[in-house]
């Protein structure tokens, strides 16, 4: 839900940021070009999905009477098998966990996620697995653990390392004492909020029970039916 749309103050005033309820509006609605959202049902089926339009106007095709744009995201990947960013692999796909089933042989649905926000994409990807296969925490706390990122790395669109090997970003939920230990080991570490945006639906196999988890540093919402 885009918050900001349904922001409806009275009359024509003006915002806190010395702007009128139209020019907020419309400024609110150019942030961001990712969306992220993942369903599931009774049965234990999921879809996981990541809408992006990555750069400008997206592809330039408005689906008919529903009004978005559809993703360009054409470029990031290879398509060379072999290569370490083949498509197979490619890092924007949304996450998905599976969970053998012992009865059946098959690999049964176990939780659908995906955390959007550019670079972070893979590195939250990996992070929101390793909170809850390493760490036990549950589909909202894999969420709203503090999280990291590298910044400056070398990108597939062409841009070079940053010569001081980038810069890894911490959230104030990270303590000092792994901050100052990455400071010992060369890296140049910063605190600031994390970009990501996180959704998950985590299924209880035993129960069949659904659980839903959001981000709780930007829009986000869990709604069960």
């Amino acid at each position: 839900m885009n918050k900001a749309a349904t922001y409806d103050p009275p009359g024509n005033i003006t915002c806190i940021d010395g702007k009128t309820k139209e020019e907020f509006i419309l400024d609110k609605h150019e942030e961001g070009d990712t969306i992220y959202l993942t369903v599931a049902d009774g049965d234990g089926m999921m879809v996981s999905w990541i809408q992006s339009n990555y750069n400008g106007f997206g592809s330039g095709l408005v689906s008919p009477k529903l009004g978005f744009a559809f993703q360009d995201r054409g470029a990031l990947f290879s398509l060379n098998n072999g290569t370490n960013n083949c498509y197979n692999t490619h890092t924007i796909m949304p996450g998905f966990l599976s969970k053998k089933n012992l009865q059946t042989n098959e690999w049964d649905p176990y939780m659908s996620f995906g955390v959007m926000g550019g670079y972070v994409q893979p590195q939250g990807h990996v992070q929101i697995v390793s909170n809850i296969v390493d760490f036990g925490m549950n589909v909202q706390e894999a969420g709203d653990a503090a999280r990291w990122c590298h910044s400056g790395s070398q990108q597939p669109t062409g841009e070079p390392m940053n010569p001081n090997g980038g810069t890894v970003l911490l959230e104030s939920g990270i303590c000092t004492t792994v901050a100052n230990e990455l400071i010992d080991r060369g890296h140049v570490v910063k605190y600031q909020p994390n970009g990501g945006g996180y959704q998950g639906i985590f299924r209880n196999h035993t129960t069949g029970v659904l659980f839903g988890g959001t981000e709780m540093r930007k829009d986000g919402i869990a709604l069960g039916y």
